[in-house]
């Protein structure tokens, strides 16, 4: 997934009259567009895991901000906000299950923590929660 492919897209659903997903997808274009700008500044490029990253990010700060409202009773603005936070799951790649992590850590010749959080952080950066890796590499 890139920048323009998530710009085009915000362009059909604009054109389908879905607010809540736009109002998704203008806070994830917007950080990375910042981001984009950050890293030309540096001679670098938007690579496709910024992209992840950022829609991680933007995932999870929408999970909070729904929290904070489901606290405060605001069942209309956390029904738009789940909303938003399924517009943006649907770029995100499906991630790693407690088990398949289990069998990956299994399989590793050094289990220490610092040696597996390497492994998932660099092998499977985006596929998985790290910390779902290290609850489970607690749990062995």
């Amino acid at each position: 997934m890139t920048l323009e492919q998530l710009k085009k897209i915000k362009i059909e659903y604009m054109k389908a009259r879905d607010t809540q997903a736009v109002i998704a997808l203008n806070t994830a274009i917007s950080r990375l567009m910042l981001l984009q700008i950050e890293k030309r500044a540096t001679g670098e490029e938007l690579t496709e895991s910024d992209v992840l990253s950022v829609l991680k990010k933007t995932e999870k700060d929408l999970t909070e901000e729904c929290e904070a409202f489901a606290v405060a009773k605001r069942e209309e603005t956390v029904k738009e906000i789940k909303k938003q936070i399924e517009v943006i799951k649907q770029f995100l790649p499906k991630t790693m299950s407690e088990q398949e992590i289990k069998n990956i850590i299994l399989q590793l010749p050094d289990k220490s923590v610092p040696a597996v959080m390497k492994k998932f952080k660099t092998e499977y950066n985006g596929l998985v929660d790290m910390k779902t890796v290290s609850d489970v590499l607690k749990s062995l």
